[in-house]
């Protein structure tokens, strides 16, 4: 906020003190009051000009690393305040305006200058840390800068706008890995540290056929088989997983169809659901990310592209709820076939919801739903129906939720 009034108290003081002594010398008729009082008037008079006639402030360009941050986690913002001065001016403090998205202490000291009249301007650089607090992209700036003259009567109070977008994501958080559970996870899953990707060729060989190529004749097998053999490349599967996440605004409050971080049980299932994204994808599954009612909400994330998952939680980072209630549109999206695990994300799930979800987990070989607001014995009887069905706190951390489903399927496996 830009101060109009240019005085300090020690110049309020002055100021005060000048006026009284012009006062007091003409009740008194004292001459040297009235030189006194005019004297202060022309060092506050000086004291302004001062200011305003040195320090002028350019462009303020901003850069932050990493180029965004998520919420709970930190990133460096620097900012560089280009500077020309005509005379040397005494140091002063400056402040970056925060939004509400962002938390840190945006404020500090601005060096003193010597002149630079002859000069190209000279940039300054102050950095400071903010932490992500709201989902969403939210603005810094402007940045302000002030400065006092060298007695320390007037300030001067610049603000330079510039503004700077910074993108705050959700939070991910580290799931642990779902167990093996006796082909529940899809069967032929990869590990993270092997061939991940969009699969990877082995080499087999058998045995010769008539027209086959002799340039693909595997000599090594042949002489092991005793036979003409020959190379075939055999392409591996990559599992496939979905995550569904019912953004129905009856599902959350109307609130989440404003703005992010609007709703805190909507926010939470946005953290989960990049955090079960990243999850399945270091573990090797291509994920498809889509709504209760089919549409996408993400292009095709291959297994093991984690650069991908970045890009993915990004793009969530202004996600918001969408009219209607969808969800009765899920079980034909599987319908004909069979898909590998499936997880649900949703918000309110009464025991009505069961029925209209319940053909889902006969096309899945490892349904989940993890529900931020159950109503009801509806996780019971999803479990009955097939489900494999947890509860998120609001507010809370979804590895607790995620977890208590791997250790279920641990004892079905031992069962």
């Amino acid at each position: 906020m830009r101060r109009l009034w240019p005085l300090t108290t020690r110049g309020t003081g002055a100021l005060i003190l000048a006026v009284g002594c012009l006062v007091a010398a003409g009740e008194l008729g004292l001459v040297e009051l009235l030189y006194f009082g005019v004297l202060l008037f022309a060092v506050l008079a000086a004291a302004v000009l001062s200011l305003f006639l040195t320090r002028r402030t350019g462009a303020v360009e901003r850069t932050m690393v990493p180029e965004t941050v998520g919420v709970g986690e930190t990133a460096v913002v620097t900012a560089r305040v280009a500077i020309r001065t005509a005379v040397p001016t005494p140091p002063g403090t400056w402040e970056d305006s925060l939004p509400t998205g962002l938390t840190g202490e945006a404020t500090g000291a601005f060096p003193a200058l010597a002149s630079g009249l002859r000069g190209a301007p000279r940039a300054i650089e102050r950095s400071y840390t903010v932490t992500g607090v709201t989902r969403g992209i939210h603005t810094l700036g402007p940045l302000a800068l002030t400065t006092t003259d060298p007695f320390g009567l007037a300030r001067r109070r610049t603000l330079r706008g510039e503004r700077t977008d910074v993108t705050v994501t959700p939070a991910v958080v580290e799931l642990p890995g779902l167990p093996e559970a006796g082909g529940a996870s899809g069967g032929s899953r990869l590990t993270a540290d092997l061939h991940l990707g969009q699969g990877a060729d082995n080499l087999v060989a058998r045995p010769y056929q008539s027209g086959d190529s002799m340039r693909r004749i595997h000599w090594r097998a042949t002489a092991h088989r005793d036979e003409l053999m020959v190379r075939q490349e055999e392409q591996e599967s990559t599992p496939e997983a979905t995550v569904v996440f019912d953004l129905g605004t009856l599902r959350w409050s109307p609130e989440a169809m404003t703005a992010p971080g609007t709703d805190p049980a909507f926010e939470t299932a946005v953290s989960a659901c990049v955090s079960v994204v990243a999850r399945l994808v270091h573990d090797g599954y291509g994920v498809d990310v889509i709504d209760s009612d089919g549409t996408a909400l993400s292009d095709r994330i291959d297994a093991g592209d984690m650069g991908e998952v970045e890009h993915f939680t990004t793009r969530f980072a202004t996600l918001v709820a969408r009219p209607d209630d969808h969800l009765a549109r899920l079980a034909p999206v599987f319908t004909g076939g069979m898909s590998g695990p499936v997880v649900l994300i949703i918000g309110r799930f009464d025991p009505a919801d069961v029925v209209a979800v319940a053909p889902v987990a006969h096309h899945s070989t490892l349904p989940m739903v993890l529900a931020l607001a159950p109503r009801g014995d509806a996780l019971a009887r999803a479990e009955d129906a097939g489900w494999h069905a947890a509860s998120i706190p609001v507010d809370g951390d979804p590895s607790g939720a995620w977890a208590s489903v791997g250790e279920r399927l641990v004892g079905d496996h031992v069962a």
